[in-house]
């Protein structure tokens, strides 16, 4: 653990995912990258922090076909828990989950 974690995501079909945590300046900035098949692809995505829902939301792939979702959370004493859920086209789905500090 420490001030970066990086976890593929675990998702249906042909999409791959990957998320990414990064502390930085008391917060924790989420990153969360989805390669589609195509563009214009939507995606339903939930962002799970300490087990509550802190975003939830959707998004469309872009002309290359990928998407990407950056957010931004609070950093809490110790190790902090984020994970992902993201629905899309067909029924595919992505989940992913890592931890944060916690030294």
């Amino acid at each position: 653990m420490g001030d970066e974690a990086r976890v593929e995501a675990t998702c249906g079909r042909s999409a791959e995912a990957e998320l990414r945590l990064k502390a930085r300046d008391g917060t924790i900035e989420v990153e969360l990258r989805i390669d589609g098949e195509r563009r214009g692809e939507r995606w339903r995505v939930v962002l799970v922090h300490e087990r509550r829902v802190a975003w939830r939301g959707t998004a469309r792939t872009r002309s290359s076909g990928d998407l990407r979702i950056r957010r931004s959370l609070p950093n809490y004493d110790g190790a902090d828990q984020v994970g992902v859920l993201a629905s899309g086209p067909r029924g595919v789905r992505c989940e992913a989950s890592a931890v944060l500090g916690g030294d």
